[in-house]
Order: C-alpha cells, then sequence, then structure tokens
C-alpha cells in the first residue's frame, strides 16, 4: 500500500526495499507479529550487520543493511495492511534508525580508525539529509492527503490512536524529540515556508529521495562491499553539500 495517492507517486530512489518488504507484510498480515515485532526485527538486522563489520565480514554486514533496509519498509506497509497506525510504532522505528546511524558510523570509526570529529560530522550530516528528505515527504503526503501518520511540525504531543496508550505515546515522544528536534529546527529555519507550497513535482521527489535513509544505506553498503570502509564516513561530509542546493532548488523554483 503507498504512502501517496496514485497520481503523486514518484520514483524514490530510497525505496527499493518496498516491493520485498510488502511481501513480507503481506505474509505477515495473518498472524500475530505487529509491526513493532517487525520494526524489532530490522534492530536486529542492524546489529548483525555490525558484528560483522567488527569481524572483517564487510560483504556480509553489507547483506545485513540491505535486509534491515528491506525490513525497514515492512513494519510500516503490515501497519497499513493491518490498519493499525500507531505513533508508537512511528517514534519507535525513527528512534531505532538514529540509533542504527550512529552504531553504524561508530563502527566504521573504530574499524577505519578515523578520527572521531569526522565520525560525528558524518552522522550529524546523515540525519539532516534523512530529516530533509522526511520534511519534503511529509508534507507532501499531508497535502495530498497521503498518509499522514508523520507529521510535518512534531512540537507537541499527539492523542493516541485506537489501540495504544496516551502514556506510551507520549514515552516515545518524548523521546523522539529529544534525538530529533535539533534536525527538525535546522530544516524548518533553512525552509519554514516550504508547508504553504504547491505538491511538490515528481522530480523533485525523486531528486531527494538521494538522501532518503534506504539510499544512504545502499551507499554504505556498496562501499563496504568495494572494501572501502574507510570511505564512508568522510563521503557522508561531503553528501551534506547537496542540503542547500536542495534547498535552493525548492525556495527558488518551487
Amino acid at each position: 500500500m503507498s504512502k501517496l495517492p496514485e497520481e503523486y507517486k514518484f520514483l524514490d530512489l530510497s525505496d527499493y526495499g518496498r516491493s520485498p518488504g510488502s511481501w513480507i507484510a503481506s505474509k505477515l498480515q495473518n498472524t500475530p507479529f505487529t509491526p513493532i515485532h517487525v520494526t524489532t526485527m530490522f534492530i536486529i538486522a542492524g546489529l548483525i550487520a555490525i558484528g560483522f563489520m567488527l569481524n572483517g565480514y564487510l560483504i556480509t554486514a553489507a547483506f545485513f543493511i540491505i535486509l534491515k533496509s528491506i525490513i525497514d519498509a515492512a513494519d510500516g506497509e503490515l501497519s497499513r495492511l493491518k490498519k493499525t497506525p500507531s505513533y508508537v510504532g512511528r517514534y519507535y522505528d525513527s528512534i531505532a534508525d538514529l540509533l542504527l546511524n550512529f552504531c553504524f558510523l561508530l563502527t566504521l570509526w573504530y574499524i577505519t580508525e578515523i578520527s572521531f570529529l569526522y565520525m560525528f560530522l558524518a552522522f550529524l550530516g546523515i540525519q539532516l539529509q534523512g530529516t530533509l528528505y522526511n520534511y519534503y515527504y511529509v508534507i507532501l503526503r499531508n497535502s495530498v492527503q497521503g498518509d499522514s501518520t508523520s507529521r510535518i511540525f512534531e512540537n507537541s504531543k499527539p492523542k493516541a490512536l485506537k489501540g495504544e496508550s496516551q502514556s506510551k505515546v507520549d514515552l516515545f515522544y518524548n523521546i523522539y524529540n529529544v534525538l530529533y528536534i535539533c534536525f527538525d529546527k535546522v530544516m524548518y529555519y533553512m525552509d519554514r515556508n516550504a508547508s504553504s507550497s504547491k505538491p511538490f513535482p515528481k522530480w523533485f521527489m525523486t531528486l531527494i529521495s538521494l538522501y532518503g535513509l534506504g539510499f544512504q544505506l545502499l551507499i554504505m553498503s556498496i562501499l563496504l562491499t568495494l572494501n572501502l570502509p574507510y570511505f564512508i564516513i568522510p563521503f557522508f561530509i561531503g553528501y551534506s553539500a547537496l542540503i542547500i542546493v536542495f534547498v535552493i532548488i525548492r525556495k527558488l523554483i518551487l
């Protein structure tokens, strides 16, 4: 099931895991497995990838990173198939993504002995890249009556949806807010008027999907497969330069 109406679908370069993720979700639809269980599965896949990186099995690590990306697509699909939207699940997913991103880079810092400062800059860059993609994507979804579990501005605790407790929503929101607020604020101040724009064209959404988490992990996996782990951290630092380019395109052309 798509997050967008048919006429607004675009080629999402970061969403290669959607088809296999949908297949996984379809197999779990009539089982006791919940989207929360699936999110936990992708956390496990990410931790396994880290274990293989630490032991020098870079190609196997790359496989599990891609598997993590595929399973990451399955939890949202399962939620839509079961018709069980959840703020807890949405925040749990985002929290897990951020912590795994940090752990991936921390592992790369350890095995390549690159500067910790560079590692931290790469982490900030990856998170801000992903925030830009999510910011514009959520604006588009909300403007065309697409999936609205994610909000444009996560500046208040949402009301719990059916089947989840308000206390859990509040807890996961608070954790999410601490981890993401700085990135959200930076993106908002860079382009605070984006939400009042007309629906973004497909070519623009495809362009910014280069910053989607799935594409970031694909790049990381390719470099691991090529035995270039030492290149990953510098790459993501430089890759952040496109943030300014994308914001300028949105402001001046759209």
